[in-house]
This record gives structure tokens, C-alpha cells and sequence, in this order.
């Protein structure tokens, strides 16, 4: 089976342009879970644009409440600095089920490139065995088509999660199957190596089916941008329960 966990970062970025409390986050978070989200996604950075230290908290403790996977994202080279603690400090307090890592910079709007394993191998592999020695699951951000995404296993990893930004583009222009044909190869890729697959990046409602029968044995998709855009029209529950009849008819992840 899939899982499906919400990226709740857009329910932040509205209650943060306005100051206060709404949207309560974690009032999202139960909504989501409710509708029958496996569990829940963050990803604070440095600047508190959106998700806060004080969030991880409290979604990592709704988590653990109701017995479902946290899966907190950030770069893990990305300095300590008053109000974010660093993303191993942030992960030793709340013990989240999987620490997704991102090679994002501080000013950088969104996620939209993986890691180069040949530069960042090597400093990564100390990195993944704390949060490992912490009990987290380590998924790293690939790129679709990056021959060395065997590599994730070598430096430590768990799973990669495959950036499927540029799939999504494709599929919009009505011209998927050459992105959807090198996700799969690289899925089978990086399954080879002993690696588990993610994935997450603009997936909706309208690309996901696709993705899913064509990529083999995804484990996760995480969402967030296009699932809360949804929402603002269908409302919260009724699209995470679309999402959820959407990798429930997924193949079964083997």
C-alpha cells in the first residue's frame, strides 16, 4: 500500500500572513487524519516562513498521540539560528517516524533539486547515522534520472523520496511518458541498491493515479501544496478521503 501523509505547511503560510493562531495547524492535522491521512509532513525552515519549532512539537505529539508517522523535512546542513535549533535538534526532541533530507538553501522558495551524491556524500553519511541513532527513518531527496541514486544506500539512507516536479510539468503539457518512464527506472534503481522509494512534489489529484501505476512499489507520496489548494474548493476532508481512494487503488507496494 501507499501511504498518504499531508504536508501541512500552506495551513502555516495562511495563519502567517495574518499573525495569530488561525488556521490552527494542528486542528488541520486532525481534520487530515480523520479523513484518513496515514500521517503528517512538515518541512520548517530556517526563516519560520510557514511551519515553527513550536509546531514540530505539537503535530509530533498529535502523531505520537494517534499512532501515525511524522515525517519532518529540512536540510540537515542548514545552521542552528534563534527560533529553528537545526533539523537533528528539532528531530532528537520530537522523534519523528522519518526525517525526509533536502539539500535546500535558506532563501530558497520550494524543493526543486536532489542531492549530488559525488559533493555531498560524504558529509551526508555522519548526519544520517544520527538521525538513524535516533530512531528516525532517512529518506533523501533524489532527482529523477540521477544515475547515482544508488548512492542514497552507500552514505546510509533508507528510502529516497523522488522529486516529481518536473513529472508534473509533463503531465500538465499533456507529454508524461518520457518523466514517467525515467521515474520508474529510476524507482527500480534505487530498489536494487536496497533502497525504499517516496515521493512528493506537486502530485494532485488529476497526476497521481498515473504516477502510481507507472512507478513501482512507491511506499509514500507526501503532498501538500495541490491537496491544500484543493481544499479551499472541496473542502479538507472530503479531498484527503479522494486522495485516500486514489492510493488505495494503487498497486500494493510489494
Amino acid at each position: 500500500m501507499t501511504a498518504l501523509s499531508v504536508n501541512l505547511n500552506k495551513i502555516a503560510v495562511l495563519r502567517n500572513s495574518r499573525g495569530g493562531r488561525d488556521p490552527d495547524v494542528v486542528a488541520a492535522g486532525v481534520a487530515c487524519l480523520d479523513a484518513g491521512a496515514h500521517g503528517l509532513t512538515v518541512h520548517p525552515r530556517p526563516d519560520g516562513r510557514h511551519i515553527r519549532t513550536d509546531d514540530v512539537h505539537a503535530l509530533g505529539a498529535l502523531c505520537a498521540a494517534r499512532g501515525v508517522e511524522f515525517n519532518v523535512e529540512g536540510n540537515p546542513f542548514a545552521a542552528p539560528r534563534p527560533g529553528y535549533p537545526g533539523l537533528l535538534a528539532l528531530c532528537e526532541a520530537v522523534r519523528p517516524a522519518q526525517v525526509t533530507l533536502v539539500p535546500d538553501g535558506d532563501g530558497q522558495l520550494t524543493s526543486d533539486h536532489g542531492f549530488d551524491f559525488a559533493r555531498d556524500g560524504a558529509a551526508l553519511r555522519p548526519l544520517i547515522a544520527a538521525f538513524k541513532a535516533l530512531g528516525c527513518r532517512v529518506s533523501v531527496f533524489v532527482d529523477v534520472g540521477d544515475p547515482a541514486v544508488g548512492q542514497a544506500a552507500a552514505v546510509g539512507a533508507d528510502r529516497v523520496e523522488l522529486y516529481t516536479g518536473p513529472y508534473a510539468a509533463a503531465y500538465a503539457a499533456g507529454t508524461p511518458e518520457t518523466a514517467l518512464a525515467a521515474a520508474a527506472d529510476t524507482a527500480r534503481r534505487a530498489q536494487s541498491a536496497g533502497l525504499q522509494v517516496n515521493a512528493g512534489h506537486d502530485l494532485s489529484q488529476a497526476n497521481l493515479a498515473a504516477f502510481l501505476a507507472a512507478v513501482p512499489n512507491v511506499r509514500e507520496v507526501s503532498i501538500g501544496h495541490a491537496l491544500i489548494g484543493e481544499a479551499l474548493y472541496a473542502g479538507l476532508d472530503a479531498t484527503v478521503r479522494a486522495y485516500r481512494r486514489i492510493v488505495d487503488a494503487a498497486r500494493p507496494a510489494g
